[in-house]
């Protein structure tokens, strides 16, 4: 088993998409095949950029076993007060910070759900949101 935590500072551009290409690089040093790679690196980044943009911080843990990699992605609020619509392609209520570096395109959730073989989101406006993001590796 593997289990690695990447904390996500809030509006950390900085530091963007440095998790995602730390999983991605553990991924191709274990074996994985490269078009699952890449489907872990697009959701991850993509959930990566939601917690800097949107939450007050949170992390992303990975986890591998029994044939699974796992992506578990917690913030500590705002949370999203309608996840239907902010699955839509589009929808977005990134803040002009965001959109000003290029980012809030409004195709963050959408991504993540096209690339996972599981995907699930849980939100409490006040609280936070939790996804689990999983791809099977066979």
């Amino acid at each position: 088993m593997i289990h690695s935590v990447y904390p996500i500072a809030q509006a950390g551009y900085d530091s963007a998409g440095q998790a995602s290409a730390d999983i991605k690089r553990q991924l191709k040093q274990l074996g994985v095949d490269s078009k699952i790679i890449r489907r872990v690196a697009v959701a991850c980044y993509e959930a990566e950029m939601n917690l800097i943009i949107h939450s007050l911080g949170g992390a992303i843990e990975l986890s591998i076993e029994d044939g699974w990699i796992t992506l578990q992605i917690h913030d500590k609020g705002p949370g999203i007060p309608d996840v239907e619509l902010a699955k839509k392609e589009g929808f977005s209520t990134a803040g002009e910070d965001a959109r000003s570096l290029g980012f809030g395109a409004g195709m963050g959730l959408p991504n993540m759900m096209r690339n996972t073989d599981d995907f699930l989101i849980a939100s409490q406006v006040g609280v936070g949101t939790l996804m689990i993001m999983k791809f099977k590796l066979v």
